[in-house]
């Protein structure tokens, strides 16, 4: 009997994220997690600020070279695993606290990155063509810090992070991750597979508890849950800006005896008159 070919295995290779599975954690450092990462935050936002300046700079270098220059290959492939780990920490993955360096290969969360050739087509357009996973990213991301309090809460008292919750979060985390690896141009591969893996994806077999990230049912039930929660308040966000702001031009208009004309152009042009 006639058999179809195997459909070829993709040869795309996707940045990866190590996270060993969910253990016992302390709850007084889940308790005090926020402040505990404070002085994090600022090395954080440092590197951040040198992190853009970096990536504009590299930009320009691979829209020449097809490839990031050297120098914004190795800050960037430092700093995207430093942040990660800060954020996978934050977001209640480990217990361990993130070391103050660049390297760190006995950190119990790591990330790999193979900066290579690059289209410089879509370098050019990088900016336009992250947009729909910009969106993705930010609806799930915020999804899981609109639920945080629930989710901190669970794992208080528990004193670890169930399965699905786990499973959940180091999707957002991935996927996040390979968001700003491929806006950071370390990639070529747009950022995908936010639920979860294939069993037996993986080519070297199962590495860590997140590669392959193969998520049951609950778990991506809950990422669904966090990207609609991060849409429904995305949108009511919106609307009741909207609202605020008409309210307030309203309040303005009946309230300002001036020139009509005045007032409806003041929203439009700078000056006293806005």
């Amino acid at each position: 009997m006639w058999q179809a070919p195997p459909t070829p295995v993709s040869r795309e290779w996707l940045p990866a994220l190590d996270v060993p599975a969910p253990g016992p954690q302390r709850r007084w450092t889940v308790l005090l997690r926020m402040l505990l990462l404070i002085p994090q935050f600022v090395v954080v936002w440092v590197l951040t600020m040198v992190a853009v300046v970096v990536t504009v700079i590299g930009w320009f270098g691979a829209l020449v070279l097809g490839r990031l220059p050297g120098f914004a290959a190795d800050y960037l492939s430092a700093f995207l695993p430093y942040d990660t780990r800060v954020t996978a920490y934050l977001m209640l993955t480990v217990d361990r606290y993130p070391p103050f360096r660049f390297e760190a290969p006995e950190y119990p969360v790591q990330v790999g990155l193979r900066p290579g050739e690059l289209n410089r087509l879509a370098v050019l357009f990088r900016i336009i063509l992250v947009i729909p996973a910009s969106i993705v990213q930010g609806l799930v991301y915020g999804g899981w810090w609109v639920a945080s309090f629930v989710i901190w809460l669970v794992v208080l008292i528990l004193g670890r992070m169930p399965q699905a919750l786990f499973e959940a979060t180091a999707a957002i985390v991935r996927y996040r991750m390979r968001y700003y690896a491929y806006l950071g141009m370390l990639t070529s591969a747009y950022p995908k597979r936010l639920f979860g893996d294939e069993p037996g994806s993986e080519p070297e077999g199962r590495v860590s508890a997140t590669r392959p990230l193969v998520l049951s049912g609950a778990g991506r039930g809950l990422v669904i849950a966090l990207l609609l929660l991060g849409l429904v308040t995305s949108t009511t966000s919106s609307i009741v800006g909207t609202l605020t702001d008409e309210g307030q031009y309203r309040y303005h208009y009946e309230d300002d005896p001036g020139n009509p004309t005045e007032k409806v152009i003041a929203p439009l042009v700078p000056g006293p008159g806005g």
